[in-house]
């Protein structure tokens, strides 16, 4: 027996056992599961529609461009508030507070008379998507024992990239027969059930006085810093796609139909999470890691030479596996890196790595494609893969001592 073993009492040793045993499935963990796939489904549902909706209000194309835009740019300076608030307040709080800010915001874009007022309501939103991105993750972490956050957050990260997927599918074909302001209608209502639900969640995540203690202010978590440039380097990809893969095989003159992409994407994603959902516990950072940077590399190029929907569908199933499954593994090892009073801040440094990516990937994206020939779009973006392999060479062991925190 060793000595780690050994220090280990019978009745810390009986609790652990009984834990183990139990199922991450309670009924607080599916409620606040299914609200934050209506928050995030709300808030994803519009994405698409902003630029044209903004530009049908009169907003020139620049200022279209910055109310697209100004939630993430909102977003990296409201992460470590977000952060640290959640690390001192109930996580049902800031939650509900969080979503009446998102339904506001969707609201008011549905009245909005010009463009300048549906920025305010942008940023009104973008408030509220940060305190239920970050008080979500902690509240799911809260909830289950710490030996099954890996596997919450794999369910958690699922639900999130359903709503990425469902959310603009269903908005981009709906605003076309009933406009704008109708189809908005729709994640308003979402979002409105999502602070119903929450309602009926029995553990509401208050911190212990002792987590409540006053600590000093932070930005980020230094613990989770690396997780955050990985979540930058995956992202930037991921996001480029989201955003421009349309417009790119409109341009490249491409026989393949993608307007099934994500659908492709979200597919493989719930089976390979159903598949694995039972390792995210057990198997070390770096496997995952290497997994995903070489899925990373091969679906690059698959959408740099793709010519048949074949290829296409090859290269939705490697973001799954690129983008899709790091995505959950990086939001867990955040949590499992950080001190328990300090959960909250580890995940909004988690965030913020995606909201970099966010943020920059698409305007880099924008540089890219004046700049070079179309077929290099997808070529230059392997760059993240060597940056992704630095960072991990540098934090490689405290990566994967991650595990041994549960």
């Amino acid at each position: 027996m060793s000595s780690k073993s050994a220090s280990i009492s019978p009745a810390k040793a009986g609790r652990m056992e009984q834990e183990k045993g139990k199922s991450i499935y309670s009924k607080d963990v599916i409620l606040v599961m299914t609200a934050s796939f209506l928050f995030l489904f709300g808030t994803m549902f519009n994405n698409p529609l902003i630029n044209g909706y903004a530009e049908s209000l009169g907003a020139s194309s620049i200022l279209a461009g910055v109310i697209v835009g100004i939630m993430s740019f909102a977003a990296m300076f409201l992460r470590p508030i977000a952060g640290n608030l959640t690390d001192k307040f109930s996580k049902y709080q800031l939650s509900f507070i969080g979503g009446v800010l998102i339904l506001i915001g969707i609201v008011g874009y549905i009245v909005s008379p010009n463009g300048e007022l549906l920025l305010l309501f942008r940023i009104i939103n973008g408030t509220g998507f940060v305190l239920c991105t970050v008080c979500m993750t902690t509240w799911i972490a809260f909830l289950v024992p710490r030996q099954h956050v890996g596997a919450a957050m794999g369910l958690y990260g699922l639900m999130n990239a359903l709503a990425m997927s469902i959310a603009p599918a269903i908005s981009i074909n709906l605003y076309k027969v009933i406009g704008y302001r109708k189809t908005m209608m729709l994640p308003a209502a979402a979002t409105l059930i999502m602070i119903i639900i929450i309602q009926f969640v029995g553990n509401r995540a208050v911190p212990s006085p002792r987590q409540k203690e006053k600590k000093q202010f932070k930005m980020i978590s230094v613990n989770a810093l690396p997780v955050a440039l990985l979540t930058t380097c995956f992202g930037i990809p991921y996001f480029v796609t989201q955003a421009d893969i349309v417009t790119y095989v409109a341009k490249m003159h491409m026989p393949v139909a993608v307007g099934s992409y994500f659908f492709i994407y979200a597919i493989v994603l719930l089976l390979i999470r159903t598949f694995l959902k039972n390792y995210f516990d057990t198997v070390r950072f770096g496997v995952w890691f290497w997994l995903s940077l070489v899925a990373t590399a091969i679906y690059l190029v698959l959408l740099a030479y793709m010519n048949s929907n074949w290829m296409m569908a090859l290269g939705a199933a490697g973001m799954a596996v690129g983008y899709g499954l790091i995505y959950s593994v990086l939001q867990s090892t955040a949590l499992l890196l950080s001190p328990a009073n300090e959960q909250g801040l580890g995940s909004s440094t988690f965030y913020l790595g995606l909201d970099i990516a966010m943020a920059f990937g698409p305007m880099l994206a924008g540089v890219v494609a004046k700049a070079l020939p179309g077929r290099w779009f997808y070529l230059v973006q392997l760059i993240v893969v060597p940056l992704a392999l630095i960072v991990y060479l540098i934090w490689r062991k405290h990566l994967n001592g991650a595990i041994d925190n549960h």
